[in-house]
């Protein structure tokens, strides 16, 4: 005879034990060293940031054609003695910018710029050693999250591609009877750009690094899709700046024009187009180059504006303060950029602008970043 079924009893119910999901799923298997490989990309960031100021201080200094040579390996060993020295020095002597421009240096003052050019490539291979060693030792640890072993990949293929398209930058400018004195601008401008490619990717990691794999998934539901699109917007409309910037710099520009907001007195500079053919200006003559840099900077900074606007719109605090932050950050560019220009780009102003546009590139893909994956808030602010 059946029995009568209670009104809620489960169908099937035979009185055996069901399973209880688990939490924390997403996050099986991925979890990894996140917080070790965080400090250890960290650490590159710094080495990286270290060499882009040392590599500036290179440029400024005129010291990045001292080392003629390309050794990889017995190149980490400076001169050790006399003689050394002074086959250094013999090498240097035969290039253009020695017979051109620096007849009047001695062996005390090429020791000078040797140091300089020898610490640039010596922070290039320490950067190098520190990602090996982090790379293979979380490999052998098998301490990498699940699908991050190409992207911490990815980082050592760019890092080796930069040595090799540093030495392809100064290889340029060490010539012997072409009336050479400094690498090719568009050159510098590729290795400056490559370096902030590098920053970027670790940038990006190190945040993605710092959350969960199920906080980033849950995040992603609440992307700000417009902001996000902005940001996205102003990161390359930020690096073609630093691009230009890099080709300033490669024909110290910076150092022609010191009045502003005039050039020369006038709003657009004399003799912009006096190279031929017309195409070398915009990469070559220092009024011209100077002038799009200015002009560019302008434009930057009033689509900036437009972005801070509707970053200063979003529902999540983390947000608006990240876009407050980069908005702070490139308005003293700006001001910074003024300055160089009114004190002839010296060392400490310039160094000093290339240090903070790596911080405003840094702020903007934090921005970014919260865009796309915002972090929830309480009514009282508290993190969810």
């Amino acid at each position: 005879m059946a029995t009568k079924r209670k009104l809620f009893e489960d169908v099937g119910d035979t009185g055996t034990t069901r399973p209880v999901a688990t939490k924390g799923g997403i996050d099986a298997g991925r979890k990894g060293a996140r917080g070790a490989i965080r400090i250890w990309l960290m650490i590159l960031f710094a080495l990286v940031f270290l060499m882009i100021l040392v590599g500036g201080a290179t440029r400024l200094t005129d010291s990045g054609l001292s080392i003629t040579e390309w050794r990889p390996l017995t190149g980490a060993l400076p001169p050790l003695n006399q003689p050394d020295w002074e086959s250094e020095f013999a090498k240097y002597q035969q290039i253009d910018e020695f017979r051109l421009q620096n007849q009047w240096m001695t062996l005390t003052d090429f020791k000078v710029i040797y140091w300089w050019e020898w610490g640039h490539r010596q922070l290039g291979r320490v950067i190098g050693l520190v990602w090996a060693l982090g790379f293979f030792g979380f490999l052998l640890l098998r301490k990498i999250p699940t699908g991050w072993t190409p992207r911490l990949l990815l980082l050592g293929g760019l890092g080796g591609l930069q040595g090799a398209i540093g030495w392809w930058m100064v290889s340029s400018g060490v010539t012997s009877g072409t009336a050479t004195t400094d690498v090719v601008s568009t050159r510098l401008a590729t290795h400056l750009g490559l370096a902030f490619v590098i920053m970027g990717f670790i940038t990006w990691y190190a945040l993605s690094l710092g959350r969960t794999e199920r906080d980033l998934m849950q995040a992603r539901r609440a992307k700000e899709t417009k902001l996000y699109g902005l940001s996205t917007g102003l990161l390359h409309f930020t690096f073609l700046q630093i691009l230009i910037g890099a080709l300033v710099a490669g024909i110290d520009a910076g150092r022609t024009y010191t009045d502003w907001p005039l050039m020369a007195g006038q709003f657009f500079p004399p003799q912009a187009f006096v190279l031929e053919p017309t195409w070398r200006n915009f990469i070559e003559n220092p009024g011209l180059v100077q002038f799009i840099h200015r002009m560019t900077g302008y434009a930057l900074f009033a689509f900036a504006v437009v972005v801070w606007m509707r970053g200063r719109r979003s529902a999540h605090p983390n947000t608006r303060f990240a876009f407050n932050a980069l908005f702070a950050a490139l308005t003293l560019q700006v001001v910074l950029g003024i300055t160089t220009v009114l004190y002839e780009a010296i060392l400490p102003v310039a160094l000093a602008h290339q240090g903070l546009a790596v911080l405003v590139w840094v702020l903007i893909l934090r921005a970014r970043h919260l865009a796309l994956y915002p972090i929830a808030t309480s009514l009282r602010g508290a993190r969810t």
